[in-house]
């Protein structure tokens, strides 16, 4: 009998199974808002809480990738960049990178590392991932101010470069880019519970993925010099967003209305594919990690 139905104070919450196939459970994880940013603060402290440098790994990691990338691509390799800087193409593009290949890693364990927290006290699980694209999204944030700092530093220094009017829409490419980054991570997230091989092979495949994503050279450059192979790219919605981030950061390379409409339809559907998936398997992914 309910609450209610006593004249007693009615319940707060009431726990029912559920029953729907597919839900987003918006209103719960609002309830749930200061768990969210909980786990948001905690990933962006504990990560480099107990390293000499600290916080300092944010701008130094990308720093060091792009002046690797910028000797062997570009030096050694003769990789040509247009009238942009080779270590600023490869800064603007390694910045988004990181950010997707964050999100991918980090939540692609979210089932195995959350195991045991998961297992003792309820809350929506999709807060776990979420929290990982949102600190994600802040260290990426201070890693574009990195970026901004050597684009202002180059333009002082005679080159010229502008930015394209269609930077106004990078927010939107961000937010595309981090839907991606979730949706796979919670498909490999669920998989893993069962198939724990996979976690040995997610940071190869990321690794692998970059190189097919066009994150050290242009785009043009394959469709160029190696159009048999350059449908392995074509398919790749990574690719278009690092060459569209570039166009709009650099005003190089190349952007189309379609290439922009087919990053958001296959973000969107990887989103919604992995919430499906994860939202099936959190109900009894506890019997099998």
């Amino acid at each position: 009998m309910n609450n209610s139905e006593n004249g007693a104070t009615p319940w707060l919450f009431e726990i029912t199974p559920k029953n729907k196939f597919f839900s987003l459970n918006l209103n719960e994880v609002w309830q749930y808002r200061d768990l969210l940013l909980l786990f948001v603060k905690r990933d962006i402290v504990t990560v480099y809480k107990q390293t000499v440098l600290g916080p300092l790994w944010y701008f130094i990691q990308p720093l060091f990738t792009s002046v690797i990338f910028t000797i062997i691509f570009n030096t050694v390799a003769g990789i040509a960049t247009g009238s942009v800087p080779p270590f600023l193409f490869n800064l603007a593009s390694i910045t988004v990178w990181n950010y997707f290949s964050s999100c991918l890693l980090a939540t692609s364990d979210t089932f195995k590392a959350n195991a045991g927290l998961f297992g003792k006290v309820y809350f929506p699980r999709i807060i776990m991932p979420l929290s990982i694209v949102l600190s994600n999204l802040i260290k990426f944030g201070l890693q574009l101010l990195i970026f901004i700092a050597f684009y202002i530093y180059f333009i002082v220094s005679g080159e010229s470069l502008s930015p394209n009017f269609t930077l106004l829409f990078f927010p939107v490419l961000v937010v595309l880019m981090g839907l991606l980054g979730l949706g796979l991570g919670m498909i490999i997230s669920s998989m893993v519970t069962k198939y724990r091989d996979l976690t040995y092979l997610v940071t190869f495949g990321i690794q692998l993925l970059m190189y097919i994503s066009a994150v050290n050279y242009p785009l043009a450059l394959i469709q160029e010099k190696m159009p048999d192979y350059s449908w392995i790219i074509d398919y790749n919605p990574m690719a278009y967003v690092i060459e569209i981030s570039r166009y709009m950061l650099l005003n190089t390379g190349s952007f189309s209305v379609g290439s922009f409409i087919y990053v958001g339809v296959v973000a969107i559907a990887v989103f919604f594919i992995g919430l499906l998936i994860f939202n099936k398997t959190e109900k009894t992914f506890i019997d099998t990690v």
